[in-house]
This record gives structure tokens, sequence and C-alpha cells, in this order.
């Protein structure tokens, strides 16, 4: 290998770096991870599934019944967010 390509692989179009010379560590860090405390779930649930349903009203035009069934699905997922939320208030 040439100077200076010490750990990079190219294969195909894409470049690999395979070796230890990278600046990214993968070592876990020495603090626990704490869950993010997400404060306004109701309106990020909310927001979500406008937005999937536009997406799902955007991909009935297309005529891809596949599409349009997975964005319905995922906006079904955030109208019971939306439910249990109302629930537990």
């Amino acid at each position: 290998m040439p100077n200076g390509t010490k750990g990079i692989r190219r294969t195909g179009s894409h470049i690999r770096n395979t070796g230890s010379s990278s600046n990214h560590s993968r070592r876990p860090s020495s603090k626990p991870r704490q869950p993010r405390a997400d404060t306004n779930t109701a309106a990020n649930s909310k927001r979500k599934y406008e937005h999937y349903m536009a997406l799902a009203r955007d991909a009935a035009s297309t005529s891809n019944a596949i599409e349009i069934e997975n964005f319905y699905q995922h906006a079904e997922h955030y109208l019971r967010q939306m439910r249990e939320q109302t629930v537990q208030d």
C-alpha cells in the first residue's frame, strides 16, 4: 500500500477504514447512559401521527398499497401513544 493509506481499503466505490488509526472509539463511556427525558411526548406523538398521515395521503396518489399501509401503521402507532398519554394524564 502507498504511504498514508494504512488501514484503508477500497471496496468497489466505497472506502473503508479498517485500521486502528481511526479517531473514533467504540469503547463504552465510563458513565452509564441515562434515558432521555421526553417532556412533551403527547405533542411529539401528535406531530408524528400527522406527519405519517400526510405521507399516507401523498402515497395514495402513487397507488402503492404497500407504502400506504406502511405509513398508516406508523401513524396508528403514534395514535396509540397519544391515547396512552390521555389515559395517564
